[in-house]
Formats: structure tokens, sequence, C-alpha cells
């Protein structure tokens, strides 16, 4: 005698209350110690220095830093996804963050269960390792859809950086398959380049020239994400949808 598993049904899987089509987009987003660095306008500095990461900072009071400027950011897209009915409950939403090591701080999940993560900063900055677990992360989600007759749209990926990749990191072998995938439409690979940005290097992963982000506004280039993500879910998989300009890059 052999032990069976008996097939659940559709009833039992994560579709069975939402079989409608999916927007997936992964959210590749740097968490390293430069993130923790306070931007804008602050109260005084204190004239005490801290080393983190290799990297001497200047203390100061007041302020926000780039990674709290990230968590409002993620607060808006929830908020802008969650007031369209639709929209969050087809688009989809996971995060992997790398900063020091790469973490995935939420698989997939429909906007309508996404809860924004509060971010920390750690380390270095492993983007390739990051990219690469992205990609896996698409392949696999695409499969579970198959699997469970759910139809998709095009996924999406977001890179978000204010660095380069570490030494070692496998950054070329990543851009590689970004390349690849591009060529055989399996997504969509963006990249968004905090100042500090090896813009070189973001040019050499994607097919795509690196949008340069205007200052910190993370929380207009999450309005813009959300927005469009809102527009592709009305539409039906296969169809061309027009997204409208950013205004959160610089020219």
């Amino acid at each position: 005698m052999s032990d069976q598993i008996e097939y659940a049904g559709f009833e039992a899987s994560e579709f069975a209350e939402n079989p409608d089509p999916r927007v997936p987009c992964v959210l590749l987003l740097d968490t390293s110690g430069s993130m923790n660095e306070v931007v804008g306008n602050y109260e005084h500095a204190t004239g005490e220095t801290v080393m983190q990461d290799g990297q001497l900072y200047n203390v100061v009071t007041g302020g926000k830093t780039r990674i709290e400027l990230l968590n409002e950011g993620l607060v808006t897209l929830k908020e802008t996804l969650a007031s369209d009915s639709l929209a969050s409950r087809r688009a989809e939403i996971a995060i992997v963050t790398f900063g020091g090591i790469v973490t995935t701080i939420q698989d997939f999940v429909t906007a309508e269960n996404f809860q924004p993560p509060r971010l920390q900063t750690s380390g270095s900055t492993p983007m390739g390792q990051a990219i690469l677990a992205g990609l896996d992360m698409i392949a696999k989600r695409k499969a579970t859809y198959r699997a469970a007759g759910i139809s998709y749209y095009r996924p999406w990926i977001f890179l978000i950086t204010d660095g380069g990749p570490d030494p070692g990191d496998p950054w070329q072998a990543a851009a590689l398959q970004v390349k690849q995938g591009e060529a055989s439409k399996s997504f969509a690979f963006f990249t968004v380049a905090v100042e500090g940005a090896n813009m070189g290097i973001l040019s050499q992963i994607s097919t795509r020239p690196p949008a340069k982000l205007k200052g910190v506004n993370f929380r207009e280039m999450f309005l813009w994400l959300s927005q469009s993500m809102q527009a592709v879910s009305q539409s039906s998989p296969g169809d061309t949808v027009a997204l409208t300009q950013p205004t959160w890059t610089e020219v």
C-alpha cells in the first residue's frame, strides 16, 4: 500500500474566492545602510558622526531618512490600490529586500490583503542576488497561475536602489536573465535610481534606461505605479495599455 494525497480541488486553493486575472508585481527594494541617510530638511547637525557599513555619516536631529520615505511610499501604494475594488482584487504585490542579505519580506498577495511593511536598513547591497530571487518568484508564480487556470498579465519587476552591487555580486548573471526574460516577454523589468545609484550598472541590467527619481519622491512614484496597475487591471490579458507619463523622474 502506498500513501496517497487526495486532490484538494480548486475550492481549496487560494484562488477559490477570487479567480480574477492577476497583475503581479515584484518590488526589489534596496535596504542597505545608505538608505538610512537623512535627506531633505532636518533640524541641525549634532556634530557627532557614526560609521555604518564602511561609510561615515553625520548625526542630525529631525528630518526623514530615505527608508522612512520609502516606507511611506508603500503605504501610498496600498491605499491607492485599496480605493479601487477591481485593482485590489487583481493586483498582486511581492517584496524582496536587499540590505546585507536578500529577504523575501512579502510573497505574492493581492492588494486587498497587502500590509505595508516597515523596512529597516542593514548592510551592503547584494543587488544581483535580489534580482535572481525576484525572477525565480515570478517564474514560480506564473506556474501557480497556470496550474490553477488563472489568467495573468505580463508581470512587472521594479528595482529601487541608491547604490550599486557589492563586489562579487552576480549582477551580470542577473542582467543576462533580465534581458532573456524581456526578449521572451516573460516580464517587464524597470530600474529606479535614487541619488547615489550606479547609473552605469543599472543601464547594463535593464533593457530600459534607469528612471532617475526626482529628489526622494517615493510617494509620487508609488502613486504612479498603483495607478498604472489600476489601468492594467481594468483591461484584458493581452491588451495593450497606454500608461501615463511619469512625473516623478528627472528629465
